[in-house]
């Protein structure tokens, strides 16, 4: 896994959402020994970045979708884009509590 730490600053809602995504992904995946720091929030969560591959995708949605109360299609390629990175799923996060 190659993890970067990222400082780029968003907005104050932002920021609080992604350091708990990032210890969502942390606690839902059991990545033992990796920091929210250690996370990337632009990097890819699968392949290259952080190194997710289908199972933990699954396993992360479900998270979501309990923590978030929202509904995902596994199916759809939005949903995909939405899961490229953490910075992606803040947004999405954000916009569908807003709906």
């Amino acid at each position: 896994m190659h993890f970067k730490t990222s400082f780029r600053n968003k907005s104050p809602i932002m920021n609080p959402l992604i350091d708990e995504l990032k210890q969502l992904i942390i606690n839902a995946l059991d990545l033992e020994g990796v920091t929210p720091a250690d996370i990337d929030s632009h990097a890819p969560l699968f392949g290259d970045g952080l190194g997710l591959d289908s199972i933990d995708a699954l396993e992360l949605g479900v998270a979501i979708q309990k923590r978030y109360h929202i509904n995902l299609d596994a199916t759809s390629s939005e949903t995909r884009q939405h899961f490229h990175s953490v910075d992606n799923l803040a947004k999405f996060i954000l916009m569908r509590q807003k709906n």
